[in-house]
């Protein structure tokens, strides 16, 4: 049996119909994680965070993070000499939600140090906020385990 160049065209845009179909299918189906669920709330909030940045930025050196296998040591800069530093250590896993690792923190040194759970892997975002003598802080940095 020989087909026509007709039944060939016809064919051909079946098989487009079917192969659209089966996208709009498959993206009706797909999971959309928001980053906040609250997402317009916080948007209104973030002034605070940049005056928290200006603060950092205005520190006479800046807070290093080192990281090693599954650890994060976090210095302090001098500004901070003699005060109770409390804060939080968020590492935000922006592919998955259920990776997020939040641990607050509280010393009097210059060094805090966390310790990562072994599943951590991939790329994180390290949103680091603390509060010392009166004042708030925000720093943030991508970290790869």
């Amino acid at each position: 049996m020989k087909i026509n160049w007709g039944h060939k065209i016809a064919v051909v845009y079946i098989l487009f119909v079917v192969g659209i179909l089966f996208l709009a299918y498959k993206a009706s189906h797909e999971e959309f994680d928001l980053v906040n669920n609250d997402y317009y709330g916080e948007e209104l909030k973030y002034q605070n965070v940049i005056d928290q940045k200006a603060r950092v930025a205005a520190l006479s050196a800046p807070v290093q993070v080192e990281q090693e296998s599954h650890k994060i040591t976090i210095s302090f800069p001098q500004d901070f000499t003699n005060q109770p530093i409390k804060g939080e250590v968020y590492l935000y896993c922006p592919s998955d939600e259920k990776k997020d690792i939040r641990q607050p923190f509280s010393i009097s040194n210059l060094t805090c140090v966390t310790q990562v759970p072994a599943k951590a892997k991939g790329l994180y975002d390290l949103k680091l906020s603390w509060e010392a003598g009166g004042q708030t802080f925000y720093q943030e940095q991508k970290i790869i385990f």
